[in-house]
């Protein structure tokens, strides 16, 4: 049993875990479904994984996967725990701040939707503010959070320059060009460092608040 989570902190995070991977199975479902005639279950697959939304639910799942097994794992530690707070952040924060506005999806492909770039983000925000641990994050974690973020961006200039599309249209090189597309992501990786720090200045006041035993 993992040492600072209590049974109700457990429970939060089978909650979380479950929304989110319900909500990632459906849409590779659904993406599966929409590819299936054009390019293939393979591209359909690497296109999935070509989402940083389907990439920071996969963290969602995989850290509360780990608070319910227990123990010790790299997904238990806390600047993991972090990590996938600041990125499943800034995917809801980029998705209503840019990306709601451009489709509106229906039925099943609004579940699916709302689970990930919605409910996840704010259910495990939830859970690492209020039944995860505190104080054990610092400077050098925040900045650590980051690479994540640039190799991600990197795969897809590589991956656009490759298929010829890219998973978000203000990093579409192909249509923006590479210096727009640039700016565009320095833009992004700003609202990673603004996040960031409001994270880890969150930790070190939560940790004052309820210090540990």
């Amino acid at each position: 049993m993992e040492p600072g989570l209590t049974p109700k902190g457990r429970a939060f995070a089978a909650a979380v875990m479950a929304v989110s991977l319900a909500s990632l199975l459906l849409q590779y479902v659904l993406l599966l479904e929409l590819t299936r005639d054009n390019v293939g279950a393979l591209l359909g697959t690497l296109r999935f994984f070509s989402y940083f939304t389907i990439l920071s639910n996969l963290g969602v799942t995989l850290v509360c996967l780990g608070a319910l097994r227990g123990g010790g794992g790299m997904s238990t530690r806390a600047r993991v725990r972090g990590a996938v707070a600041l990125y499943i952040g800034v995917t809801g924060l980029i998705y209503v701040l840019i990306l709601r506005h451009l489709w509106h999806p229906q039925g099943l492909q609004w579940w699916a939707d709302t689970g990930l770039h919605y409910a996840a983000p704010l259910l495990y925000l939830g859970w690492w503010l209020l039944a995860a641990p505190h104080g054990r994050l610092n400077l050098r974690d925040a900045v650590a959070w980051l690479l994540f973020p640039l190799l991600y961006l990197a795969w897809v200039l590589l991956r656009g320059a490759w298929l010829g599309e890219y998973p978000y249209p203000f990093i579409d090189a192909g249509q923006l060009g590479y210096a727009r597309a640039a700016l565009n992501a320095t833009g992004v990786l700003l609202v990673f460092l603004a996040l960031g720090g409001i994270l880890l200045a969150l930790d070190r006041l939560l940790a004052r608040r309820n210090p540990s035993p």
